[in-house]
C-alpha cells in the first residue's frame, strides 16, 4: 500500500482514501464520472461530488436562458447515477487545507485525502462601481433567469452588454433575435471577434449589423448607475437592463486556505494539475492556472473537461503507486452563435491563434450545437469506457514547456 492509501476512514477491514471534489461544473463532473469510473470495484477509494445545487448548470446556453428559452433540466444526481460517487448538495464556505477539511454550509465538515478543487469563475462585478448592484450576471442559471423576467417585462429601451467577449457577443445577439423591440448595445475595449481571421470577424459583425446590435469599440464602463452606464471620457448611456459580461473573478476560497494562488486568484499548478504549495490538491477548471508551452490557460468547456479528466487520471495513478503524467492541452476551434439560426466557428492553432479555416451559417448552427451537447454522450461513455473520455488535442510544440519532453 503507498503512502496515499495509507490516510483516510476505516470502513469495516478497509482503510478508505477520500477524494472529495468541489463544484460540478463540466470540469467537475468529467473529474467525477472519471475517476469513479477508473475505481469501481476497488475496495478503498472514497468519491465524493460537492456542488451548491442539484441541477447543472449549461453554462454554454445561459444566454439562451437569460432571453427566456427553455433548456433541459440536468440532475447532477442522475447524472451520476451508476458510479458510486457520492452527491452532497451544499456551499463551500471555507477549506482548511492544513487540516484536509472541507466545511459546507457552515454547519458540516467533510475530511478528505485528496481535493479536486473545481469552484469555477462568476462574472467580475467588483472592479467598477455600481455593477454589483445594477448589473445583471450570467454567472449561474438563477440569475440568467432574472434577467430573462426583466427583458419581459420591458415594452421597449435599450439593454446594454458590457463586455465584447464570447459570451458578451452570443448574448447581446440573443437579445437582440429574440426582443427585437429593445435596441441592444454591445460595449467593449475590444471589438467583437478580435481574434478571428477576417472573414469569420466580418461574419460576425455583418450578423450584429443585421440583428440590429449597436457596436461600441474601445468603450470602458466606468461606473453602471439605476438606468445609465458613464464611459470612460464622460459620455453616458441610457439602459434599462445591464447585462455584465466583461471579466471573471475567482472564489476567495483558495486563497484563505493558503494555497497558492496566481494574481486572479486561480489555484497555481504543477504540470500535473497539482496545487504548486499543497500537493494533496489539484485544481482543474476554471479555478486553475495551468501553463502551458504558449501561455496560462484561459477558462473554456473545451479545456475544461480535459483538465478534470486529467485530474482523474492522475488521482488513479498516484493511488496505483505511480507518478502521475503532464497535463497537455491545444485550442482547436472558436464556436460563437448569433441567435438561434446562425454562427460562426473559427478554427484554431493549440495557441489559440485563428486558422484560416471557419464555418458559418447554418453549417456553423449545427457544429455549435454539438459541441453544445457534446458532455452528455461523453459523460455517458466514460461511465462504461473511462479510457474514451482521455482524448483530446494535447497541442504538440505549441504547449511543450521548455526542458520538458
Amino acid at each position: 500500500m503507498n503512502a496515499q492509501q495509507k490516510t483516510g476512514t476505516t470502513t469495516g477491514t478497509a482503510t478508505a482514501h477520500r477524494v472529495v471534489i468541489l463544484g460540478a461544473g463540466y470540469a467537475g463532473m468529467a473529474a467525477a464520472i472519471q475517476l469513479a469510473a477508473r475505481v469501481k470495484g476497488r475496495d478503498g477509494v472514497d468519491v465524493t461530488l460537492v456542488n451548491a445545487q442539484e441541477r447543472f448548470t449549461e453554462r454554454l446556453r445561459l444566454h439562451m436562458t437569460a432571453t427566456g428559452q427553455q433548456t433541459a433540466e440536468l440532475s447532477i444526481p442522475q447524472l451520476l447515477e451508476g458510479t458510486g460517487t457520492r452527491f452532497v448538495r451544499g456551499w463551500v464556505t471555507a477549506v482548511d487545507a492544513e487540516a484536509k477539511t472541507v466545511r459546507i454550509d457552515d454547519d458540516r465538515v467533510l475530511p478528505y485525502d485528496t481535493l479536486v478543487y473545481g469552484l469555477g469563475g462568476v462574472a467580475d462585478t467588483s472592479a467598477v462601481p455600481g455593477a454589483e448592484d445594477h448589473a445583471y450576471t450570467l454567472s449561474s442559471a438563477q440569475d440568467a433567469e432574472l434577467l430573462a423576467g426583466r427583458l419581459e417585462r420591458l415594452a421597449g429601451g435599450t439593454v446594454v452588454v458590457a463586455g465584447s467577449g464570447l459570451t458578451g457577443i452570443e448574448s447581446a445577439a440573443e437579445i437582440a433575435e429574440r426582443h427585437p423591440r429593445l435596441s441592444v448595445v454591445l460595449l467593449g475595449r475590444q471589438e467583437p471577434g478580435a481574434t478571428m481571421n477576417p472573414k469569420a470577424k466580418a461574419y460576425l459583425h455583418a450578423a450584429l449589423d443585421r440583428l440590429g446590435v449597436q457596436v461600441r469599440n474601445r468603450a470602458e464602463v466606468v461606473k453602471v448607475l439605476p438606468d445609465t452606464v458613464e464611459l470612460a471620457g464622460g459620455e453616458s448611456i441610457a439602459a434599462d437592463a445591464v447585462l455584465w459580461t466583461s471579466g471573471t473573478r475567482t472564489s476567495p476560497l483558495a486563497a484563505a486556505a493558503g494555497l497558492s494562488v496566481d494574481d486572479r486568484g486561480r489555484i497555481v499548478t504543477d504540470a500535473t494539475l497539482r496545487s504548486v504549495s499543497h500537493p494533496d490538491v489539484y485544481a482543474i477548471g476554471d479555478a486553475a492556472a495551468i501553463r502551458q508551452g504558449y501561455g496560462v490557460m484561459h477558462g473554456t468547456c473545451q479545456g475544461g473537461m480535459p483538465t478534470g479528466v486529467h485530474a482523474a487520471l492522475s488521482i488513479d495513478r498516484a493511488l496505483r503507486g505511480k507518478q502521475p503524467k503532464p497535463f497537455r492541452f491545444g485550442y482547436y476551434h472558436t464556436p460563437v452563435s448569433l441567435g438561434r439560426g446562425d454562427a460562426v466557428v473559427q478554427f484554431t492553432r493549440p495557441d489559440d491563434t485563428p486558422r484560416r479555416i471557419c464555418l458559418t451559417g447554418r453549417t456553423a448552427v449545427r457544429y455549435k450545437e454539438t459541441v453544445t451537447a457534446s458532455p452528455w454522450p461523453t459523460y455517458g461513455r466514460m461511465k462504461k469506457m473511462p479510457a474514451s473520455g482521455a482524448f483530446w488535442p494535447r497541442g504538440g510544440r505549441f504547449t511543450r514547456l521548455k526542458g520538458t519532453k
